[in-house]
């Protein structure tokens, strides 16, 4: 999977198309990414102590990693991203650019 916890990316497909944000988590094995603020669903808590209430939270499910581009920090656009060995381990560069993503 070419995109890792951290990245900023760009959403290509789906309602929340062209907004941006930073990978909260990766589900690799079922090639899915958490994006915060992206993807939001209702979530009803239940209360959890005497007296207080039950309120209803925001919270970003995971969306397939296919409807998601990495942006470059280098040329700031959307890129497909490749691999470069160095050395014992590989690298990631922009395609566009060629620079170290």
């Amino acid at each position: 999977m070419k995109i890792k916890k951290g990245d900023q990316i760009k959403i290509t497909k789906g309602k929340d198309r062209g907004k941006s944000g930073a990978v909260i988590r990766v589900l690799p094995s079922e090639s899915r990414i958490t994006v915060e603020g992206i993807n939001l669903y209702r979530k009803r808590t239940k209360p959890r102590r005497q007296g207080e209430k039950g309120e209803t939270v925001m919270v970003a499910r995971p969306f397939s990693a296919s409807n998601a581009m990495i942006i470059c920090s280098n040329c700031k656009k959307a890129v497909r991203v490749g691999f470069r060995p160095e050395g014992n381990s590989k690298s990631r560069y922009c395609k566009k650019c060629g620079a170290k993503t």
